[in-house]
């Protein structure tokens, strides 16, 4: 039996980062009402661009995803420019540091033309595109403080979202949280098919056992040395170094832990810092002594983004991919989410691949 959908009714989506405001804006393009339910404060998900508090001049610095690649990721690209997005290239000019003990000089190097693929980064961090997305939706779409605690499907063909305090009723939801974070925060009834169930925890949360790091400085120091700011480290506590400084004004160094989550959830955050200030001064020189500010998110500790089991060291790169969803149990349940991307898993291309598609689908049910 065919099902018919009321377009007046609003289509319930889970989370409000890249995946789920991209969903929401297709849908609203096309004249179909969409409420977004975020669990967190604010919007943008693993997005967090912050600026230095008392110092906003500084910049704006991401703590979640940084760059896109416009070569190869063509739904980032085509929306950056949609949007009216300023960009830049990636400061990737002068020689890289090997830091291969605590004792010695680090090794520098020069990395052949080509070495590094050209990557951008947005102006004002990539909260700028979070904002533009939320901009171009009715103000009354987005709930914050809203945590999705259980979905039933309903023998009407509706679905009852439910959330500590109220609960909604639709034709569809689309899920664009984390698949560990769904699978163990959100009761389904009936209960969800054993084969989905098992793809949701069998999907690392990206960047779910990583914690990021940015020193900022009043200038790029390390440029007038001949240096790019990128740096492969065997001794850490950050493995990998990248120049973060903004289009113009302030510079920054960003880092990826090689600490485990379990060793930094046993530290205090201040032994970090002095962990990571050691070593960039033995990378960088005295200079680096006068950081302006330390901004620091370890996303393992984030309840909203990442499970006990994230904290387990990836060995290799995640096998990521729609959820397998094809069941009458799920039919009007629908998983969004860079995790659930067929391309570019764990990068804000995946996160958008994965939107159009699920926003799609929902798509072709309601404009017939």
């Amino acid at each position: 039996m065919k099902m018919q959908y009321n377009k007046d009714e609003s289509v319930i989506i889970v989370g409000a980062g890249l995946s789920g405001l991209r969903a929401a804006h297709l849908l609203h393009e096309q004249g179909i009402p969409c409420m977004v339910l975020e669990a967190r404060d604010r919007i943008g998900g693993r997005v967090l661009s912050l600026a230095v508090e008392g110092d906003p001049a500084l910049g704006t610095f991401d703590l979640g995803p940084t760059w896109y690649w416009p070569r190869y990721e063509y739904a980032m690209d085509r929306l950056v420019k949609e949007l009216g997005l300023q960009t830049f290239e990636q400061f990737t000019e002068g020689k890289m540091l090997v830091e291969r003990s605590r004792t010695e000089p680090p090794l520098q190097h020069d990395l052949p033309a080509g070495a590094m693929d050209y990557s951008f980064r947005l102006v004002g961090g990539v909260k700028a595109l979070i904002d533009a997305l939320v901009a171009r939706l009715p103000t009354e779409t987005i709930h914050l403080n809203a945590k999705v605690t259980a979905i039933h499907q309903q023998s009407n063909g509706k679905v009852k979202v439910q959330t500590h305090e109220k609960e909604f009723h639709t034709s569809s939801v689309i899920i664009a949280l984390p698949p560990r974070v769904i699978e163990q925060n959100i009761s389904f009834l009936p209960k969800m098919p054993v084969e989905v169930q098992s793809n949701l925890i069998n999907k690392p949360t990206w960047m779910g056992g990583q914690a990021k790091i940015v020193a900022v400085y009043d200038n790029p120091f390390w440029r007038d040395q001949g240096l790019s700011g990128f740096v492969s480290s065997r001794v850490g506590p950050l493995q990998e170094i990248h120049d973060a400084s903004p289009s113009s004004g302030s510079g920054a160094l960003f880092g990826f832990f090689g600490l485990s989550a379990r060793m930094r959830l046993s530290m205090e955050k201040e032994q970090i810092i002095e962990l990571v200030m050691h070593q960039l001064i033995h990378l960088f020189g005295p200079s680096a002594k006068h950081v302006k500010a330390i901004l620091y998110k370890d996303w393992s500790s984030d309840i909203h983004t990442a499970v006990e089991k994230d904290s387990e060291p990836l060995l290799d790169f995640p096998n990521y991919g729609p959820v397998i969803n094809k069941k009458d149990s799920l039919q009007n349940i629908f998983f969004a989410g860079t995790e659930m991307a067929s391309q570019q898993g764990g990068h804000l291309e995946g996160a958008l691949q994965s939107a159009e598609r699920v926003a799609n689908e929902i798509i072709k049910r309601y404009i017939q």
